[in-house]
């Protein structure tokens, strides 16, 4: 039995390190922030600042396990995806997500769970899930249900 955990163990470390060289993941870059939205107070920006950031800015934070393969390419997929849906940082070009947003929150979808897991300061406690709501909701409106 002993062997077999051994070779085991063995086996996952050889395959933990083989991933290491696939390069998707690593190249962790943060374009230029072009324009933020018209913010409707200084306290929204706080909160989408520490919820919602690392995902759908240009100005994420790229702790040490975003270069880790698998996790790198977890990463760097969630923030391709979010940067694509909606980026805070390039307000100059159109955000059509951003009418979705409070709503999002609102359904328990933003932050998700896998992030927030990793990311207490992304926790909405207390009644800074309320405030963000509806800041959201002032700065950009809702979508129409």
């Amino acid at each position: 039995m002993k062997t077999v955990v051994r070779w085991t163990l063995l086996v996952a470390f050889v395959v933990l390190l083989a991933v290491q060289a696939v390069p998707y993941g690593r190249q962790h870059t943060n374009p230029p922030v072009r324009q933020e939205p018209p913010w409707d107070s200084p306290r929204t920006r706080e909160l989408v600042v520490r919820a919602c950031y690392d995902c759908h800015s240009n100005e994420t934070a790229w702790l040490w396990y975003t270069s880790i393969a698998p996790a790198s390419w977890l990463v760097q997929n969630d923030v391709d995806e979010g940067r694509r849906k909606l980026n805070y940082s390039e307000w100059n070009r159109p955000q059509k997500d951003a009418r979705k947003a409070a709503d999002k929150v609102e359904v328990w979808k933003m932050p998700p769970l896998s992030y927030a897991a990793f990311h207490p300061k992304s926790w909405l406690l207390g009644g800074d899930r309320a405030d963000l709501i509806r800041g959201l909701a002032a700065t950009f409106g809702r979508r129409a249900r």
